[in-house]
């Protein structure tokens, strides 16, 4: 098994430790370039790096809430709930220096994969990382939908353990920023 390892993100102008395992999906298919997504190699679990417009009209709480319910939009779920938003320490973030508030929320949205009728809910974990002199809301998702029966999960095909919330963590307080060219001339 690989361990975890630092990864560029977006050119290089970020960087994070990403689980072990973390396949790009870049290599399998288009992801706009805002974005940076990353699968597991047997699990249905997904991570996503996302750099958003700044929502400057929504603070605190209410800027975690208003980005969970834009992806369960973006994702037509059926429902969204969400369970709990909680702030983020910035003195846990690497981004410390550049983010003035953060936030992680959990919730569930019952969303239908691609061309199934059926709803599953889908477990989020987000954290809302807030760079307001870049004009930036960074937007890091954990999905965990649940275990598929016809899921290759057997004990054999186990090399990779499913993500973990600590995984999870791991991403969101080690992201770094190298090249603040990224967000344009300021």
């Amino acid at each position: 098994m690989e361990p975890s390892r630092n990864y560029p993100l977006f050119g290089g102008a970020f960087s994070s430790i990403l689980p072990a395992g973390a396949i790009d999906v870049s290599d399998l298919r288009p992801v706009p370039d805002n974005q940076e997504v990353f699968c597991h190699p047997v699990t249905d679990q997904s991570l996503i790096v996302e750099l958003l417009e700044l929502q400057a009209h929504v603070r605190g709480e209410a800027a975690a809430r208003y980005h969970f319910e834009d992806v369960g939009g973006v994702q037509g779920a059926r429902a969204v709930q969400v369970e709990s938003v909680q702030p983020l320490n910035l003195e846990n973030l690497a981004l410390r220096g550049y983010c003035q508030e953060a936030w992680v929320l959990s919730g569930k949205q019952q969303v239908a994969k691609e061309n199934q009728q059926v709803a599953k809910d889908v477990t989020l974990n987000q954290a809302l990382l807030r760079l307001p002199q870049y004009q930036t809301d960074l937007l890091l998702t954990f999905n965990q939908p649940p275990p598929d029966n016809r899921s290759s999960l057997g004990p054999g095909n186990l090399s990779t353990p499913p993500w973990s919330l600590g995984d999870f963590e791991q991403l969101v307080t080690s992201l770094t920023l190298h090249d603040p060219n990224i967000f344009g001339p300021q």
